[in-house]
């Protein structure tokens, strides 16, 4: 911490100063609605926080979350909410945030690993987090994209409901698909309440959200998309967008089901989309160029502790490798660390031992969901190989079935 600034934990009745800090370093006018998504959300006992004169001016908060990674689900410290006014810019806050976070963490023996979602790119590498997850931004007009003849739909029916309807589908159908989807967290009770929380001033000009649930012919529930409609008309043109928030489907004839309905919504000229870099839709396409994309970063993962965090996960095949791991930023991690797996548990130890690959803990972090390849960084220079073949080896074990993915605005839910 700062000597001028000293953290310390948030109270209650701090909560609405506190919020209304943030909000503004956010860019967000304040608003009571606005706050609703923290209010509920919020762990005022992992919430850091530094005054000047009784007034806030920095935060930072952690939730207490789950992620799924390769093989398995891992408890997980979502870091929210961070900011610092622009009065107080450069006087160590962040850094000071960071640190006390992380350092907490491993004092504690609590969560082995911390994930975020960056506002800029250029922020969090500096602590030990790397990207370790993207998203795809996708749009395409919808007289584009026309499904293949041989897209199998599946005799199911897509169902409108409304919300409390839909809920307990869609819940389901989630706690179905995230085991197996890495980089998706766990949504207790108060994250469901914050992702289905709809005030006008979040539906940027769009309507409320629209709940298409997917059944089979015995009514059970197997997909869902959560949509809204964006009207717009441009020189008399009509080109009203369907703007999909959130889709989940337990099987391929589910998925086709979902998104044959959405893009196929009468009187709209485009759809819209974040979805996975690997998102199967455009091969259920006529013509795959119907639907571009941006890529841009998602989840920034951090190892608080490297020997905790690596034996965490499962392994795609068997692996043996000395890692001298630099880390400037949290220094317990510094050191040479012996990976080895038959390709599912894990053992990770200290050792005297030459090292095979020479890397920083953000690279580690980059690598630890499987989306971002060791070979990748390897040949941009980020990781350097001692012993020939241990880049291929570890680029193997570390590599998913699927590209990472959560649903963009879901992870650590802000205002």
């Amino acid at each position: 911490m700062t000597d001028r600034y000293p953290l310390r934990r948030l109270n209650g009745p701090e909560f609405e100063a506190w919020a209304r800090m943030t909000a503004g370093v956010y860019g967000q006018d304040w608003r009571e609605d606005g706050l609703r998504d923290a209010r509920f959300t919020l762990e005022l006992d992992r919430t850091l926080v530094a005054f000047d004169e009784g007034a806030p001016i920095a935060g930072a908060a952690i939730l207490t979350r789950s992620m799924t990674v390769p093989g398995t689900v891992l408890p997980v410290a979502g870091v929210t909410l961070v900011a610092v006014a622009p009065t107080h810019r450069r006087r160590g806050l962040l850094r000071s945030m960071m640190r006390e976070q992380l350092t907490g963490l491993h004092e504690s023996a609590a969560e082995p690993v911390a994930a975020l979602n960056a506002s800029e790119a250029g922020i969090y590498g500096r602590f030990g987090y790397g990207v370790a997850s993207y998203l795809a931004r996708c749009r395409g007009e919808q007289r584009s994209m026309v499904f293949r003849d041989d897209v199998d739909r599946g005799p199911g029916r897509i169902r409108l409901l409304d919300r409390d309807e839909a809920r307990t589908a869609i819940e389901k159908v989630y706690e179905s698909v995230r085991p197996n989807a890495v980089g998706m967290l766990d949504r207790p009770a108060r994250f469901w309440d914050a992702r289905l929380h709809d005030a006008e001033h979040v539906r940027h000009g769009a309507t409320a959200l629209r709940f298409a649930v997917h059944e089979e012919p015995d009514g059970i529930p197997t997909g869902y998309a959560l949509y809204r409609l964006r009207p717009c008309w441009e020189n008399g043109r009509d080109l009203s967008e369907v703007v999909v928030i959130e889709s989940a489907a337990e099987t391929p004839r589910a998925y086709a089901a979902v998104w044959g309905f959405l893009v196929e919504i009468d009187g709209h000229f485009r759809i819209s989309f974040d979805g996975a870099v690997d998102e199967p839709l455009p091969h259920l396409l006529l013509d795959s160029r119907g639907l571009d994309s941006t890529v841009v970063d998602n989840l920034w993962v951090r190892l608080v502790d490297v020997d905790r965090a690596l034996v965490s996960r499962r392994y795609a095949g068997p692996v043996d490798v000395v890692l001298e791991v630099t880390d400037d930023f949290c220094p317990w991690n510094a050191g040479r660390f012996r990976l080895r797996s038959d390709g599912g548990e894990a053992t990770c130890e200290r050792t005297r031992a030459t090292a095979d690959l020479r890397l920083s803990v953000a690279e580690l972090g980059a690598v630890f969901l499987g989306g971002t390849s060791m070979a990748t960084l390897a040949a941009a220079g980020r990781v350097a190989e001692l012993r020939a073949g241990a880049v291929a080896e570890a680029t193997s074990a570390f590599r998913g079935v699927r590209a990472p993915f959560h649903p963009s605005g879901a992870a650590f839910p802000a205002f």
